[in-house]
């Protein structure tokens, strides 16, 4: 029995488009909301193509043809329907200023007893609570990515955050397959605040001339067993996303250990963002395998 019938989803990039499809294809009502209509096209687009790399590895799947998960997805640029949801997962940029005015929005179509999960890596889960008409309804969940394809998500108790909230949340996510790994709200949570700085570090390795990006991400996959090298997993997260999040890391514990890497600031002033754009540390444009740019 699903936890929730009808999950609102906001942010329909590369993270929000992931979390429809795998809610989508587990039979769950999707209404997914951007605010441009091209990154809702776009989305669909995705979701297409990557339903058949996840009915190849799902075996399990409750829907089994793209066009009945699609079905079960609402595209939208407005928020008519929230007043009905009772549960949004946020996704939209590491950005604190284009998160609150989301929330400052969101409160005005949705129910007082919505539960709101803030998919983020490092943007604080008690700052969103307090900006709500109930703040204990804000909860942490940062998906990993590709979302259909990963098990762990780590689910962030803000200061606020009632331990009702963390149960209905936990139940969803083993609903869904996931296994939940709960953490207190601090900068960058437990993930970023490792894997940000680990990223950067091996983008200064690069910077200084030390190796190349695929002999970087060689050695991690060799040497430590990795399944993808740091690189790699920059670019599939996007450089612009890892930008963000280092930033937010840097000013939160004005460390400067996690001072961002001017070859990661140049590339992403010039739009080499990764796969989403492309080109990143790697080369997405050919269909062989990435090449270094």
């Amino acid at each position: 029995m699903n936890t929730f019938e009808t999950i609102g989803i906001i942010g329909a990039g590369v993270m929000g488009s992931d979390l429809a499809l795998d809610l989508a294809s587990q039979g769950y009502q999707v209404i997914l909301k951007d605010i441009h209509e091209e990154a809702l096209d776009k989305a669909k687009a995705k979701i297409r193509e990557d339903f058949k790399l996840v009915k190849l590895m799902k075996k399990e799947l409750q829907v089994k043809e793209i066009e009945q998960v699609l079905s079960n997805i609402r595209f939208t640029t407005t928020y008519q329907e929230f007043h009905a949801v009772p549960f949004v997962i946020e996704n939209i940029t590491e950005n604190w200023e284009a998160k609150q005015q989301v929330y400052l929005e969101l409160r005005e179509h949705c129910e007082e007893d919505t539960i709101y999960g803030v998919n983020t890596s490092c943007i604080s889960i008690t700052k969103v609570g307090a900006i709500l008409p109930n703040p204990e309804m804000a909860i942490g969940m940062h998906f990993m990515n590709p979302v259909p394809l990963k098990q762990m998500v780590e689910i962030i108790k803000g200061y606020y955050t009632s331990g009702d909230t963390i149960q209905k949340i936990k139940d969803f996510l083993k609903a869904i397959g996931k296994k939940p790994v709960l953490v207190n709200d601090s900068p960058g949570f437990v993930t970023n605040r490792v894997l940000m700085p680990m990223i950067n570090e091996c983008i200064w390795a690069v910077h200084d001339g030390v190796a190349a990006p695929q002999d970087v991400d060689k050695i991690f996959r060799l040497g430590f067993s990795h399944k993808m090298g740091p690189l790699a997993t920059a670019d599939l997260i996007g450089l612009d996303t890892i930008l963000n999040s280092i930033m937010v890391l840097y000013e939160s514990y004005n460390d400067p250990k996690y001072r961002p890497c001017p070859l990661l600031v140049k590339m992403v002033d010039a739009g080499l963002l990764g796969k989403k754009s492309g080109k990143g540390f790697f080369d997405y444009t050919s269909v062989l395998a990435p090449s270094r740019v």
